[in-house]
């Protein structure tokens, strides 16, 4: 597992996030979260599953995504998480996920495998179904979407709420009306929505807070 860790400017022991980036790879806006999430008292591990490849154009990033092994994958991120988990400044039971994009489908894929997981976001990420693996989930899950996103639907985002919410899961789901996909990201220069970003941002730090601090 390749990643870029940071550490919270002060002594900890702190709680931790595993970051998880796009489908572009690990490029200076994740790595750039990545650090803002660390200001916010979060040692934080930015997860390279590109093997320092960055991507710049749709072609290339979807070639890049298609070509992660999905085993070689959730070994980087069980890696990430074991590493976190006994790093001295950190407090192992208060670890988290969170991704964007692709990320964000990776993001819960951590919850899934993960059932010490302390908190999860997912931002704009695929989303699981099967029954089964929705009852391995202990973590909390904060799930920020764009109710025009054309690849995981409004429809699909409330099923995916409803059934947790029946399974008796922590679940939170705020759906932005006029945004679509990668909306937090201000290099998505026509989807991106300034407003909705800055509500998904306090939402997030708001949601750690909770789940991670207390």
């Amino acid at each position: 597992m390749q990643g870029i860790l940071y550490p919270p400017a002060t002594k900890g022991p702190f709680p931790a996030l595993i970051v998880i980036h796009e489908y572009w790879g690990l490029n200076d806006w994740v790595k750039d979260q990545a650090s803002k999430l660390a200001d916010q008292g979060n040692v934080t591990l930015a997860v390279d599953l590109y093997r320092g490849k960055v991507t710049t154009t749709p072609d290339m990033a979807h070639e890049r995504m298609c070509g992660v092994p999905a085993d070689r994958a959730q070994r980087d991120f069980h890696a990430a998480f074991e590493f976190l988990a006994a790093h001295p400044n950190v407090e192992k039971s208060r670890i988290g996920s969170i991704g964007w994009c692709m990320g964000g489908g990776y993001s819960l894929d951590v919850a899934l495998q993960e059932p010490a997981l302390a908190a999860d976001v997912i931002n704009y990420g695929h989303l699981a179904t099967d029954l089964d693996a929705l009852k391995q989930i202990n973590a909390p899950i904060l799930g920020l979407f764009g109710a025009q996103d054309r690849g995981i639907t409004a429809d699909d985002v409330k099923k995916f709420a409803a059934t947790l919410d029946q399974l008796g899961k922590k679940i939170d789901v705020k759906i932005y009306d006029d945004a679509g996909h990668a909306f937090e990201n201000p290099n998505n220069k026509d989807g991106y929505r300034a407003t909705d970003a800055a509500d998904a941002w306090n939402r997030t730090v708001a949601f750690l807070a909770d789940n991670l601090k207390k």
